[in-house]
């Protein structure tokens, strides 16, 4: 006899961490004997993993609940707009249930409240396989929860609470697993990614009979030694930082580090409560680069801060043309509710946070393009991402991927997504970059 089961539709909004949440809430609906289903069929209930870091992304998961609830009449909501309930409830009271992030016993329980688990005495006793929302060849590896810093303009740690670091040793075990089933790239993220082990005061723990102690260049190391690059994402500039420059030198790991920056001006940075060093962050960066001229920096940055002045936007300015970093993201001040910034005097106008934003932008293309024509001539090892009809889609050890650029490969070849390959760059433009197979050169 057979029969279905209840089936669950999934949206997932937000970042790599909320990514990482869903693939859990997933994984364990999967375990649990639930037909996962696109959003938009027929389906029992519908999860919303959403995000509330800023407006813009409070106003997209509004909307989304809104639009799930007009096709279906069961719908929970998780993440980090979960947080601020008063605010979806608000809007909508017929929300089934509201969590925060990271809270997969609380999104279990409520699903059980409402479509109960199919029951199967066999397929309950074994493991189902962990979903995954990247594609196949790269993954996400989330090594803590939370944050303890206070950045003024920052509600993430009224969101997901202060640092919470998982241990070492499971965190090595999830890794080998994501290797063994394929996976060529892990991409290590957390809130604050060299934070790891603070919390716990970097304990020695043992994994496989072996004393490590927690902390991020420990770890690092040891996931150095999987076959697969390994990536660091949001690396707050902590001191100890300088170790880990070491191991992509000696490549263990991938000489990159994505770098939240913010701002140029120290007194800006003094507003933000972020460290206010900026002639010390640049003598860092060359020390850097000395020690791993491979080195590929990323950054982020704020414009139209409160209270920033032209001469502090042109501070920044100087800042960047200084630090030619390699990829730079930037966003306009967003006043987000319950951040401590907001309070601040002298708010820009929207006008002029665009202004600066494009200023800033287009001085940063300048320097990436720079940065990314001395790369002509080159031969670099690249990841595949894609196999398209006309062209070979993949990323060097540089491009971190959805947010930096593409090693773009003419033509039909013989290659699969997830391979590595030898090229040689032959063109380039201000975010991407052209080549062909290194076998295949005449």
């Amino acid at each position: 006899m057979t029969h279905s089961n209840p089936s669950i539709g999934f949206i997932s909004l937000g970042c790599p961490k909320a990514t990482v949440d869903s693939e859990r809430i997933l994984t364990q609906l999967r375990a649990e004997g639930y037909s996962i289903q696109p959003a938009d069929h027929a389906v029992d209930l519908v999860i919303i993993n959403t995000c509330g870091f800023i407006d813009a992304a409070v106003t997209e998961s509004l909307e989304v609940i809104g639009a799930a609830l007009d096709e279906h009449d069961r719908v929970i909501v998780t993440g980090c707009l979960g947080a601020r309930a008063e605010l979806v409830r608000q809007q909508f009271p017929e929300v089934l249930a509201i969590t925060g992030p990271h809270a997969l016993a609380e999104v279990m329980a409520a699903v059980h409240a409402h479509v109960p688990a199919p029951h199967d005495a066999l397929t309950s006793l074994v493991p189902a396989p962990s979903v995954r929302l990247t594609p196949q060849h790269y993954a996400y590896l989330k090594i803590s929860e939370g944050c303890d810093h206070r950045c003024s303009f920052c509600i993430i740690p009224s969101l997901r609470g202060d640092l919470v670091s998982r241990g070492i040793g499971e965190l090595l075990d999830e890794a080998a697993r994501l290797v063994d089933s394929g996976v060529r790239e892990i991409l290590v993220i957390a809130q604050d990614t060299s934070a790891y082990g603070m919390d716990v005061r970097q304990r020695t723990d043992i994994w496989r009979g072996r004393a490590l102690r927690t902390d991020v260049t420990t770890l690092a190391r040891e996931l150095g030694a999987l076959p697969a690059w390994i990536r660091l994402h949001y690396v707050y500039p902590h001191p100890h930082v300088d170790t880990l420059i070491p191991l992509m030198a000696e490549g263990l790991i991938l000489p990159y580090l994505d770098v939240p920056l913010q701002h140029g001006s120290e007194r800006v940075l003094r507003a933000m409560k972020r460290p206010a060093a900026s002639e010390q962050v640049l003598q860092r960066l060359e020390r850097w680069r000395v020690d791993c001229p491979q080195l590929v920096l990323r950054s982020t940055f704020i414009v139209g801060f409160p209270g920033e002045t032209e001469a502090e936007f042109a501070e920044l300015l100087a800042f960047l043309q200084a630090a030619q970093l390699d990829r730079v993201g930037c966003f306009p001040y967003s006043a987000v509710a319950g951040a401590a910034a907001n309070a601040l005097p002298d708010p820009v106008p929207e006008a002029v946070k665009l202004e600066r934003l494009e200023r800033l932008m287009t001085l940063q293309a300048e320097i990436s393009r720079a940065k990314l024509a001395a790369r002509v001539g080159q031969r670099l090892t690249v990841l595949v991402d894609a196999v398209e009809e006309d062209a070979i889609i993949a990323r060097s050890t540089g491009d971190a991927p959805e947010i930096d650029g593409e090693v773009i490969i003419p033509g039909e070849w013989e290659i699969e997504v997830g391979d590595f390959i030898e090229v040689e760059i032959i063109d380039s433009d201000d975010h991407d970059l052209w080549a062909v197979p290194v076998d295949e050169e005449t």
